[in-house]
């Protein structure tokens, strides 16, 4: 009898808390933050903005591995609002994603409480709006996981740590924006890139000192190139992976994407340039910020530092050089490449196509000839409720196919702890950026025109880096894999926000019928209900 009490007195706790079984010292930290409207200047006339506690960008959110994440977001805009957490993995808990497919977004006037671990995590990351056109005004912000303090790092710990959020940037507010893309219209050419939200910013270091530089592309539709005048760059980190630690003049960073550099600073004591510039537009987009000795004897001068001459197939063979540190620790003890990936035969392999089709006049964007579209019920609540009618597992195919583009809520079923190889064929003449949430997975090919079987022989089943967040280049191809270890609703989209807004993104089910909180965690006691949910109890 006393073991029956306990068990249901232990399993109330959990329900009430929500969260994680989670040891006795892994951190709560609390915040609460408030999102409004705000005029500021960023490109020299003033604007609308979206603020997270009054500032833009938002609030840093500096971390160490396995704390829990306690966020109340309180929306004061006119519009429902959700942030999402990218390259945060959710384990078991794609509840707290922050996308429409698993979270009613937050009313205006109300609040939501985000509760989340980042566990087994390390690394550079960052967050942003996932509603509507949000993204277009800002509410995004950086997101960093440190190591615990028994794990090591295979570098000398940084004298100091710098954040750059760099991005495109529109004049045009983010609601014009979105009437022009409903109305079937695509979105201009950028007006211009920032660097934490500015045009011009700096960043101090002492001479002979080593800096880490964590590089984030918050934009919304254009590949930057990152360099910093006179120095080079010792690559370490690439969206919580530690890499070989290879040196480079510049770096391409991708929408969507993140890195961490190390940069030391033995160079004549004066002012340098940091350069953030578009890369494959016809019109080069540039934003400087400067890099100052604190013993500076000089401002920064003399030309900008140059970027790749070269185009995609630059990009592409810089991108091959990237590989995963095999005997680093990443958030766990153990050594990233002690996880054989490469001796793993997939079970599927899932070939996703992206296309512009016009579907009933205008433009929208679509995977494997689907354009998705976002039910008013979230895929998550649907399926814990079992709601019929929201989504359908046979609304795409995993193999593209011919015939004319139509909308639908499109999701691709997988069974829990699948082995699974995904290839994202680009048949356009148009850079992609594909993300998946609740994951990271290994980049093992690039290569240009149609992917086939034979492709695979030139796969990096060794030393592949893991991401959450690869490029496909024009008329080209990128393979992945992935270890389906999360249960879940998982959003696979383009990080283009116009792509993803108009369809070009789809849900991933990774599903077994054994319910257990080992695999998954409960449906939260706060969690928001709409649609077809509303009324229901969690």
């Amino acid at each position: 009898m006393g073991k029956v009490l306990f068990l249901s007195l232990l399993c109330g706790v959990l329900a009430v808390f929500g969260v994680s079984l989670v040891n006795a010292d892994d951190p709560y930290r609390y915040y609460t933050w408030t999102v409004t409207y705000g005029t500021i200047s960023p490109l020299g006339e003033a604007q609308q903005v979206i603020l997270i506690n009054g500032q833009f960008p938002g609030p840093q959110l500096d971390v160490v591995t396995n704390d829990n994440i306690v966020l109340n977001l309180v929306n004061k805009l006119d519009q429902p609002f959700l942030l999402t957490w990218n390259g945060i993995k959710q384990r078991k808990n794609s509840w707290q994603d922050g996308v429409l497919g698993t979270n009613c977004p937050i009313p205006p006037n109300s609040n939501y409480t985000y509760k989340f671990q980042t566990k087994d995590q390390i690394g550079t990351f960052t967050y942003f709006p996932s509603t509507l056109l949000h993204r277009a005004a800002g509410g995004y912000g950086a997101l960093n996981v440190y190591e615990r303090p028994r794990i090591p790092i295979p570098f000398a710990t940084p004298d100091g740590d710098f954040t750059l959020l760099i991005g495109d940037w529109y004049k045009t507010n983010h609601k014009t924006l979105q009437a022009s893309l409903d109305s079937g219209k695509s979105l201009p050419l950028p007006d211009g890139v920032l660097i934490n939200g500015q045009t011009h910013t700096t960043f101090s270091g002492d001479q002979g000192k080593t800096y880490m530089f964590r590089i984030s592309n918050v934009g919304l539709s254009t590949s930057l190139n990152f360099r910093i005048q006179g120095h080079t760059m010792k690559l370490v980190e690439v969206e919580g992976s530690h890499t070989v630690q290879n040196i480079y003049d510049s770096l391409d960073v991708h929408v969507g994407q993140s890195a961490a550099v190390l940069v030391t600073l033995n160079q004549p004591p004066k002012d340098y340039y940091i350069v953030a510039s578009t890369r494959f537009t016809k019109q080069v987009l540039t934003a400087t910020a400067v890099l100052r000795y604190t013993n500076s004897k000089a401002p920064a001068s003399g030309p900008l530092p140059a970027p790749p001459t070269g185009q995609f197939h630059w990009s592409m063979r810089h991108v091959r050089t990237y590989r995963w540190n095999l005997t680093a620790s990443a958030a766990r003890p153990n050594p990233q490449g002690s996880f054989h990936y490469g001796k793993i035969i997939p079970k599927k392999t899932i070939v996703l196509a992206n296309s512009a089709p016009l579907i009933n006049g205008k433009k929208r964007y679509a995977v494997n000839r689907v354009s998705y579209v976002n039910p008013d019920t979230p895929l998550k609540l649907a399926d814990y409720f079992n709601i019929p009618g929201v989504f359908s597992v046979d609304s795409i195919q995993s193999l593209p196919s011919g015939g004319p583009a139509y909308v639908a809520t499109s999701v691709i079923p997988a069974s829990l702890h699948d082995f699974v190889e995904v290839v994202f064929q680009n048949n356009e003449y148009a850079m992609q950026s594909w993300h998946l949430d609740g994951y990271d997975f290994w980049v093992v090919g690039y290569g240009n025109g149609q992917w086939t079987p034979a492709k695979r022989r030139s796969y990096n089943l060794v030393d592949a880096i893991t991401r959450h967040t690869a490029q496909v280049y024009p008329n080209s191809w990128t393979a992945i894999l992935i270890s389906l270890d999360n249960q879940g609703m998982w959003n696979m989209r383009s990080a283009l926000w116009e792509r993803q807004y108009l369809g070009q993104q789809l849900y991933l089910r990774v599903w077994t019928p054994v319910h257990s909180l080992a695999n998954e965690y409960d449906i939260p006691s706060n969690a928001l209900l709409c649609g077809k949910a509303a009324g229901q109890h969690p």
